[in-house]
C-alpha cells in the first residue's frame, strides 16, 4: 500500500494562552496543500516492497531499524540525511499506538521524506496520519475517521487534521476541528521554503506572550484575501522574524511578486503566498 502523505499551510495561527498540561491553547484554519507530499509504503511482513529499489538507487545509504520484538522495520530516506532514531518517527509511533490496543501483523514502512523538515508544514504530522489509516486498513481494523483523529491526536497537535485533509479550523491544541468553507475561487496558493532555515516548535514558543487576538480568525477570514494582509495575523512571526531576518525578507519578496497576502506557515519557517490567477 502506497501513498503521498500531503503537507498543509495555516491560514492565520493565534496562540491565545498557556495550558495547565503545557500545552498551548490556540486557533488556526489547517488547510491542505497537496504540492509538496512525502511517499510512504507500508506492507505486511511477508510482503515485498514496490518503493525499495528505488530508494536504493536514488539514495544509496538508508536509515533502518527493527523493533525489539521484529514487528516492525522502519526504512527512511532523505536527502540531507536522517538525523533522528527510525523508530521515533512519528510513522513508527503511529504502528506503536495501535499495537497498543490491537494485535497487528508484522509490517515494514518504508519512508521517502521529501517534505521539508521544521518548516511548519507538518509533513511529520501527516505521514502519521496517513500510518494510522493504511495500518488500520491492513490489519483490517476498519477505523473510522473520528477513531483514527483521536489516536493521531496522541501523536501531535496538527496530526488529527490530516485524518480529514480539507480545510478545517483548529482550536484546543490544533486537535478540535470543525469543518470550515473556505473559498478561494480565484486565487491560487504557492508554498515558499527558506533555503537553510529551520526553526524548531520550541524555538519558536519561547519567543511568544500568549494573548486574545484584536481580531478573530474566524472573523478575519469572512473578508476578502485582498483585505487580510492586516488582520489574519500567524503569532509566532515576529520573534521568529527577529532571530531569522532572511525569513521575514523573503515575506517582503513574496509581496514584490504580486501576492495579496504572505505569511508563515504554523511556527516556519516556510510561508507561503495567495495569487489572484
Amino acid at each position: 500500500m502506497i501513498c503521498h502523505p500531503a503537507v498543509k499551510i495555516n491560514l492565520g495561527l493565534n496562540v491565545i494562552s498557556k495550558r495547565d498540561d503545557g500545552f498551548h491553547n490556540i486557533e488556526t484554519l489547517f488547510v491542505p496543500y497537496p504540492d509538496i507530499s512525502d511517499t510512504l509504503e507500508i506492507v505486511t511482513g511477508e510482503d515485498w516492497s514496490r518503493t525499495l529499489p528505488a530508494l536504493q538507487e536514488r539514495y544509496g545509504a538508508l536509515a533502518q531499524a527493527i523493533s525489539p520484538d521484529g514487528k516492525l522495520m522502519i526504512t527512511i530516506a532523505r536527502r540531507e540525511g536522517v538525523d533522528w532514531d527510525p523508530l521515533k518517527d512519528l510513522t513508527a509511533k503511529a504502528y506503536f499506538l495501535l499495537a497498543g490496543d490491537y494485535d497487528l501483523p508484522p509490517v515494514k514502512i518504508f519512508l521517502e521524506k521529501t517534505s521539508p523538515v521544521g518548516a511548519g508544514l507538518g509533513g511529520g504530522s501527516s505521514d502519521a496520519a496517513y500510518a494510522l489509516r493504511m495500518i488500520s486498513s491492513l490489519a483490517g481494523l476498519s477505523l473510522d475517521d473520528d477513531t483514527l483523529a483521536a489516536y493521531a491526536a496522541r501523536l501531535g497537535s496538527d496530526c488529527a487534521f490530516f485524518v480529514y485533509n480539507r480545510p478545517m479550523f483548529g482550536s484546543g491544541r490544533g486537535e478540535i476541528l470543525e469543518p470550515y468553507p473556505l473559498k478561494l475561487d480565484g486565487y491560487s496558493i504557492k508554498v515558499f521554503i527558506p533555503e537553510g532555515e529551520c526553526v524548531s516548535t520550541a524555538e519558536a514558543y519561547r519567543g511568544i506572550t500568549p494573548h486574545a487576538p484584536e481580531v478573530s480568525i474566524k472573523k478575519a477570514l469572512s473578508l476578502s484575501p485582498e483585505d487580510w494582509k492586516d488582520v489574519l495575523v500567524n503569532d509566532f512571526e515576529p520573534s521568529v522574524f527577529s532571530g531569522h531576518p532572511r525569513i521575514s525578507a523573503l515575506k517582503q519578496q513574496i509581496y514584490a511578486q504580486g501576492a495579496v497576502y504572505a505569511s508563515m506557515s504554523g511556527s516556519g519557517s516556510a510561508l507561503f503566498g495567495i495569487f489572484r490567477k
